[in-house]
């Protein structure tokens, strides 16, 4: 996955996203995902449609060797990551920011969803 359109105007497209990008080689979403947002069409952040996000690819942490990103559109915080093997999972989604900032404090369980 490369962006071919990428320049400087790309302001939400986070460095570590961009070095990461081109090495995924698949796409998981997690049963909580589908769950949380189950009509979102993955694909406006796989191309990178920056156009309908306030956040895309804003780089959280790295947990256990997994980065973890968080994309904004609207209210929706949709948080994913991109393993060890290279592969984006997207995990959960939260529209209450309390929430999104409790799941991300819990390192394991968000270990344990890359996991499966």
């Amino acid at each position: 996955m490369e962006c071919k359109d990428y320049n400087d105007k790309c302001i939400n497209c986070h460095d570590h996203y961009q070095q990461l990008r081109p090495l995924i080689k698949e796409v998981i979403v997690t049963s909580h995902f589908e769950r949380d947002l189950p009509s979102f069409d993955i694909t406006s952040i796989t191309d990178c449609r920056h156009e309908n996000f306030t956040h895309l690819h804003k780089f959280e942490e790295t947990i256990d060797g997994n980065h973890i990103f968080r994309a904004l559109q609207d209210h929706t915080h949709i948080v994913y990551a991109i393993d060890k093997a290279h592969r984006l999972v997207f995990l959960r989604a939260f529209d209450n920011f309390k929430e999104y900032e409790r799941f991300l404090s819990n390192k394991k369980k968000i270990t344990e969803m890359i996991k499966k």
